[in-house]
């Protein structure tokens, strides 16, 4: 049923224009025409943003149709780059529906609507369904699948991704919502199941799936010839010379190929052919204009780009659509343009009974924050509708409204609301702006309390991470990258090899000595061997295998690893005894300030969340540190511990790097805390030092609750009157010094630090245990990773990345760390983008005049700002999505981390270009940073990049002096092993074993093959990440869990497999009854054990005289068994049921 009465829908090719619809109206306009008719409807907009919000609006007034969005691809014309698989996978998806369908609304923003694209055949000729009992052959799959445009790769992430392991495959198809797995039986389909991607392992079973093509266009053999042979013909270039012609030949996908889509077809289709010919189209009232700037566009950037001979042109109309063929196109169709200004009623216009939506904001300091809200519903006679973002959000209003007497029902859509007779109700939905009609009122929570940010996921994670550190250490894992074993010291690794010794085929790891000595470790004692962590890869040590030199670095090392667990011990005891403050439980209103919270926390983030709030109400003092990547929202960990704190009536430091962070946060906090009767003070160079004095003597009494300033806030005349926590933000910013300063509070409050990159020290220390570590590892909903590009500085790259941003309305940061030249710097970009408004900041600036010239960037009235590095900590700006550094060389990683997450926080793509001098210059180690940086490409990556620094930097003292030097002899992973084990020994009371600093293990032989065969699982890579994990593993539990997820991965386990997974069992349960060695035949076998096992020797002797014939002692340790054990089964048998005697109790 319809609430607005609609004018009389034109029938043919005429033209209407419908005014006066403002906010959610035109959706409920739109959705009330496409269900009124039997048609569909094409809905263009001005751009992305509103085709986003109308097509959720869309999906909540009409819920039967089906709501298409076909999203822009997020590049320029003629760019060098693809769009991102996702938006492909979307396009193939609404491309394929299309035609299908009878009535439904397409919402397109109009500079997508102008592209030509493939004919509508090709969307239906390339795809396929695969069903359960199919027939299929893998090799003739896996080229149909390399012809539609999927890649091939080890492990499936992304759409358009496969792998094929034995009879499994993995494939990850476009326009669907999960990656499917398809277990194979011969040749026929046994099963398809869907899998998550993040863990890898399968969920549900499904019947059939639909395979889209991954590409926009066709890929086969015949497509790429006919490509090549319309290249020719069309350009008049040596195509020997143009990359894109030869990685196409060479069957590489080129980035930027979709400039050229009308070289893969006879002929080009548009969007207007796909739809049904009697569809209605709805446009937005700018859509005309922002065509004709688009087209501007296209045009300036062809001329720019045309003389290029290794990269040539088609001319934009081959591409594109005129705008003039765009009307014509539109001409046969129904027309209705949407204004949401009022238009006085004529010939070919309509006003809607739209009124004016009424001021209901929330005033906070008011007396009776909600009066304009009452008096509202009190005089409206109609039915109202609140709508919140989220199910959280809605306890949050159901609460504020019960405040003035307002009970809403839950509704759970519009249809419910309509039909039912609820005065109030309120209601899930994605509404941003309300409406006012003659007898409903539409009411987002964003009219009561301002506008929020929402964010939807791109995908859960919920892995676990505590497998993660222990493979992290193999995984980077090169040949020729050196490698410590526990007893023969360092080597380097030079691959896996399979050698047959006693009729039992093992892999080895193969590890090089000095003198070219080989040392071959069983993959069985993975757990022996740690990456070398410490300076340099090639300034790490090499020993020499039998000799003392190994034995006396690691006996110097267990030494001073003993006294350093000393300390530890001694400062954890210190913080164990005493007791801190133990805040106290916040109950309501804590949930009332978290639901104030705009997004949706991440799982991580909810981790640290709640660690941070079981620390703080607990007696002990805490010393968390948070790491988290730029824009991850550690900001809010902190805001939730501070709220606490201050609800339990003590005060907050907040220490920050810069002023101008100071005064971002003090913003921040502020805004989150208005509500609330707290009182936020910030110490600047931006106060007078009158203000600063009121600040200092309203602290000491007690009125200020929040206090948030630079080191300022260690001097000693700060004096705080109830100091209860502080918070330490951008901590590698800090000196040894303040640190120092900061230790001294550190006994009685708690204390809460954030970092993106924490320096080596620090994370030093959290490895070790002495502070609480959280890890923020999930980005937000819809971030897209930077792309990171390390070049050498040219005028053309400048303007080419200048420009990208720009001509998508954005705004792009110049890092140019020299004051004293950046004026010259400014000048020059202008000469080269005379387009763009640029802005310079530094630190010589005056405070007032560079936060002014901050505010003009973030208000856009800048778009370019030319910046010293003040803006490594700074404002959060959305919209900036490019930053060029130049001579990056002279950064440090945590440096360059850092100043690559200014951009990227929203859900464009960001692009970082660090410019670098000529190669020759630039020191081995700054070419190491680069290339770390370029290489750590993901979301989350600071934490990664953290233990870099630490590899390139070593890792420092981290109590003490003298200690550099053992962390560079044995490298960093073993010293942190021999230090918790030391720590371990000092708890119970015993003395560290300085001759065994480590548990090596029990050795197993029972002559058979125990390893993971190459045909199972070819990749070495996740071979030796498996193999790892499965000599690691603490329990039985962890090693059937490893199992199921092995099988559901790779398929069943082969035999071989089975041995590694039961000798590894065998040695855990030998290593807790104190057996150093089993050895066993086809015909008995000898367990030796160690001088201090657990075994009680009389029940040997009671073996031995029941069976003499069998058992026998062969000197003190060794206990001799003969049995006969012919197959495999009979000897795992044997063993466990000897081992299950020795241990029974």
């Amino acid at each position: 049923m319809s609430v607005l009465r609609l004018p009389k829908l034109p029938l043919k090719s005429a033209k209407q224009l419908w005014g006066n619809l403002p906010g959610a109206a035109q959706g409920l306009a739109i959705a009330a025409a496409a269900r009124s008719t039997q048609r569909f409807t094409l809905l263009l907009t001005d751009n992305s943003q509103s085709a986003e919000r109308l097509k959720e609006e869309l999906a909540f007034f009409a819920p039967e149709l089906p709501v298409l969005h076909f999203p822009d691809w997020e590049t320029l014309p003629y760019d060098v780059f693809s769009p991102h698989q996702d938006i492909i996978s979307q396009r193939v998806a609404t491309l394929y529906q299309l035609p299908q369908l009878q009535q439904g609304i397409l919402v397109v923003p109009i500079n997508t609507a102008l592209h030509r694209l493939a004919p509508k055949s090709f969307m239906i000729d390339a795809s396929l369904m695969l069903d359960v009992g199919q027939k299929l052959d893998v090799e003739s799959m896996r080229s149909r699948l390399q012809a539609s445009g999927y890649q091939c790769v080890d492990t499936v992430y992304e759409h358009g991704e496969f792998a094929v392991r034995g009879a499994l495959i993995d494939l990850f198809p476009m326009g669907s919502e999960a990656p499917y797995r398809i277990d194979l039986f011969d040749d026929e389909i046994e099963t398809l199941r869907t899998f998550d991607p993040e863990t890898q392992r399968s969920n549900d079973k499904v019947e059939s799936i639909r395979l889209l093509p991954a590409r926009e266009f066709p890929l086969d053999k015949k497509s790429r010839g006919d490509f090549r042979s319309r290249f020719r013909e069309r350009f008049d270039v040596d195509f020997r010379r143009c990359p894109l012609y030869q990685d196409l030949a060479s069957g590489i996908i080129p980035a930027g190929i979709e400039a050229y889509l009308p070289l893969f077809f006879e002929e080009t289709s548009n969007l207007f052919a796909y739809l049904p010919d009697d569809a209605q189209v709805f446009s937005l009232v700018g859509v005309d204009t922002a065509a004709e700037a688009f087209w501007l566009d296209i045009r300036s950037r062809y001329a720019e780009r045309r003389g290029d001979i290794e990269r040539p042109l088609l001319p934009p109309a081959d591409l594109f659509i005129a705008i003039d063929e765009y009307y014509s196109a539109l001409k046969d169709h129904p027309r209705i343009i949407i204004d949401s200004q009022d238009v006085s009623p004529a010939v070919g216009k309509e006003r809607l009974p739209v009124q004016t939506f009424p001021d209901l904001s929330l005033d906070a300091r008011a007396a009776e924050p909600l009066s304009k809200v009452k008096d509202f519903l009190t005089n409206f006679n109609g039915r109202s509708l609140f709508t919140v973002e989220t199910a959280g959000r809605r306890e949050v209003l159901l609460e504020l409204l019960q405040r003035i007497d307002v009970v809403p029902v839950e509704v759970s859509n519009w249809e419910d609301f309509l039909t039912a007779d609820y005065k109030v109700a309120i209601c899930v939905a994605p509404i941003e702006a309300g409406v006012l009609l003659d007898d409903i009122a539409l009411i987002p929570e964003s009219a009561l309390l301002g506008q929020r940010v929402m964010q939807r996921r791109r995908r859960d994670k919920n892995r676990d991470g505590n497998h993660e550190h222990v493979i992290r250490n193999l995984t980077e894992l090169r040949e020729g990258a050196p490698v410590v074993h526990i007893d023969h010291g360092v080597g380097r690794y030079q691959g896996l090899v399979t050698l047959e010794i006693e009729e039992q085929a093992t892999e080895f790891l193969m590890l090089e000595y000095a003198d070219q000595a080989k040392l071959y470790v069983p993959v069985a004692n993975l757990h022996l061997i740690a990456r070398y962590t410490g300076s340099d890869d090639n300034s790490a040590p090499l020993h020499r295998l039998g000799t003392e030199q190994w034995q006396k670095a690691k006996r110097k090392a267990a030494e001073q690893v003993r006294d350093v667990a000393a300390e530890l011990l001694n400062i954890y005891a210190i913080r164990a005894a005493r007791e801190g403050f133990a805040f106290s439980n916040p109950g309501v209103d804590y949930a009332t300030f978290s639901a104030a919270f705009p997004f949706e926390e991440t799982p991580d983030q909810q981790t640290a969340i709640d660690k941070v709030r079981h620390d703080m109400l607990s007696g002990k003092p805490m010393d968390r540190l948070v790491c988290g990547d730029v824009g991850f929202g550690k900001t809010e960990v902190a805001m939730r511990a501070a709220f606490i704190a201050v609800h339990s009536g003590k005060q907050v430091a907040v220490l920050v790097p810069t002023t101008l962070l100071a005064q971002q946060h003090y913003n921040s906090f502020r805004d989150r805390f208005a509500d609330w009767p707290v009182k936020v003070e910030v110490m600047s160079r931006f106060k007078s030092a009158k203000e600063i004095n009121q600040a200092i003597r309203d602290l000491a009494e007690g009125k200020v609750d929040i206090l948030i300033g630079t080191h300022k806030l260690l001097q000693s005349d700060v004096k705080f009157n109830n100091l209860g926590l502080v918070i330490i933000d951008e901590e590698h910013r800090f000196g040894v010094r303040q640190k120092e300063q900061l230790k001294a509070l550190r006994s009685e409050v708690d204390i809460l630090t954030l970092t993106a990159t924490p320096i080596p020290r620090t994370l030093n220390m959290a490895f070790a245990g002495m502070r609480d570590m959280s890890i923020i590892a999930t980005p937000p909903a819809r971030r897209l990773s930077v792309r990171t590009f390390v070049m050498q500085r040219q005028d053309a790259v400048v303007k080419e990345a200048l420009l990208r941003e720009l001509l998508r309305g954005g705004q792009v940061y110049f890092l140019h760390n020299d004051v004293k030249t950046i004026e010259k710097c400014a000048a020059d970009l202008a000469a080269l983008v005379p387009e763009a408004r640029i802005g310079i900041g530094h630190g010589q600036m005056h405070e007032r005049e560079l936060e002014q010239v901050m505010a003009d960037f973030y208000h856009k009235r800048y778009n370019v700002l030319v910046a010293s590095t003040i803006i490594e900590t700074g404002i959060d700006v959305p919209n900036a999505n490019t930053i060029i550094i130049d001579r990056a060389d002279k950064f440090g990683l945590a440096q360059l981390h850092q100043l690559r997450g200014r951009v990227g926080r929203s859900h464009h793509q960001a692009y970082a270009y660090l410019l670098t001098p000529p190669h020759k210059s630039m020191t081995t180690d700054a070419q190491k940073r680069l290339e770390a940086i370029s290489n750590a490409q993901d979301l989350g990556a600071g934490f990664m990049l953290a233990t870099h620094d630490l590899e390139i930097r070593g890792a420092g003292e981290l109590l003490g002096d003298g200690q550099s030097g053992e962390i560079q002899a044995i490298g960093f992973t073993l010293y942190m092993e021999m230090l918790e084990r030391a720590v371990e020994s000092i708890r119970k009371g015993e003395q560290p074993n300085l001759e065994q600093p480590l548990n090596n293990g029990a050795e197993i032989n029972l002559r058979l093959p125990a390893l993971i065969p190459d045909e199972y699982l070819p990749d070495v890579h996740a071979r030796l990440i498996l193999y790892k994990r499965i000599s690691s593993a603490k329990d039985h539990n962890a090693l059937k869990e490893l199992q199921v997820e092995m099988i559901d991965r790779f398929g069943l386990l082969p035999d071989p497999a089975k041995h590694l997974i039961r000798v590894t069992e065998l040695k855990l349960k030998a290593q807790a009854l104190g057996i150093l060695k089993i050895d066993a035949g086809p015909y008995g076998g000898r367990l030796e054990f160690a001088n201090d096992t657990c075994v009680d020797p009389i029940r040997l002797i009671k073996l031995i005289q029941s069976q003499p014939k069998h058992y026998r002692f062969e000197g003190a340790t060794v206990f001799k068994f003969t049995v006969p054990m012919d197959n495999p089964e009979q000897r795992f048998a044997t063993i466990e049921a000897l081992l299950k005697q020795l241990a029974a109790e």
